[in-house]
């Protein structure tokens, strides 16, 4: 029989795998840790009372009245999550999408129910008008074509609407040129001068968005989005995009989606070193629903290997459907 050979130990200098050997041993030289506090969590207002419908696209999300929202804003707290993101779903659409600056709609009724009950939770609110047009468009349409400068003037009614009702942070989605200057002078000569500006500066046009449309009832009724989303393939795009809107006064910046535009945000944060939000967007939190649910995958791994690698990439928050599950996991 052949003889076992042994080999002789290598004489190495380094060995990594040291630093490997235990759980604590890992721990002390982790280099990117989550932390609940910077988890945003979206959640869509609709009209009426007692209503919690889950979002069949989206396993674990649901539409909420108001004073469900409030529980799940609560709850959310009590996990250790500051902030919510609100999304409304208005009874009645018009072609302008009036509803937005309603101030009896579900969000603006939604923002002081929750500072009512929880006044040191962070209320962030989505402005666009996707949710609020019968067309489904992020603006007025003209035509077939979606005009700006018409647009950001709803804009605008949106915003302050969302401030008067006592938001801390408005958030224009639509990517309308000069939407974040027209907020913020808006915001400013009526005295909210407190009141942030988020903005979706680098916000593409992407296939992951299509569960949210299913839970914010926001598809566009005929053509796409892609004359005001940025293209998939730009990156330099995007950080004019971002320096414009830091010029114009948003406090912070967002790029949307986060895992495919790892690299955005990675460029983001070192061209500007500016606050920096990333949004894990319902196409990514879905298929990850999806592969948990046929058995493909650990699903708590998953999710915390995805919201590490956004972290990594120079996200300084992170909004998430995933918020409560991610913060009870990190404990």
């Amino acid at each position: 029989m052949p003889s076992t050979i042994i080999p002789t130990t290598l004489r190495l200098a380094r060995r990594h795998r040291r630093l490997r050997q235990s759980a604590g041993l890992r721990a002390l030289v982790r280099e990117t840790r989550l932390s609940p506090e910077m988890f945003i969590y979206p959640l869509f207002v609709c009209e009426g009372e007692g209503v919690r419908r889950e979002v069949a696209s989206m396993p674990g999300v649901y539409q909420l009245s108001v004073d469900e929202a409030v529980k799940e804003t609560e709850a959310a707290r009590g996990d250790g999550v500051p902030a919510v993101l609100l999304f409304g779903l208005p009874e009645h659409k018009d072609d302008i999408g009036s509803a937005a600056y309603d101030p009896d709609a579900p969000v603006q009724a939604a923002i002081r129910a929750i500072k009512r009950a929880s006044p040191d939770t962070v209320v962030v609110t989505d402005v666009c008008l996707c949710e609020y047009t019968s067309h489904g468009h992020c603006g007025i349409v003209q035509g077939e074509e979606i005009v700006n400068d018409p647009t950001v003037a709803q804009l605008v009614r949106a915003a302050v609407s969302h401030a008067e009702a006592g938001a801390n942070i408005v958030a224009p989605s639509d990517m309308m040129d000069g939407r974040v200057g027209a907020i913020r002078q808006a915001l400013d000569e009526r005295g909210f001068t407190q009141v942030t500006v988020m903005s979706y500066a680098a916000k593409y046009w992407s296939a992951f968005y299509g569960p949210f449309r299913d839970a914010a009832d926001s598809a566009p009724k005929f053509g796409d989005r892609r004359t005001h989303q940025m293209d998939p393939a730009n990156v330099e795009e995007a950080l004019r995009e971002v320096e414009q809107d830091i010029e114009e006064g948003a406090d912070i910046v967002m790029v949307k989606p986060a895992l495919t535009y790892l690299d955005v945000i990675a460029r983001v944060k070192a061209e500007f070193g500016y606050p920096t939000a990333a949004y894990h967007v319902s196409g990514e939190y879905s298929m990850l629903k999806a592969a948990a649910r046929n058995g493909w995958i650990d699903e708590p791994r998953a999710m915390l290997e995805t919201l590490t690698a956004i972290r990594r990439a120079g996200a300084d928050m992170i909004i998430t459907y995933y918020a409560r599950e991610a913060a009870r996991a990190i404990g």
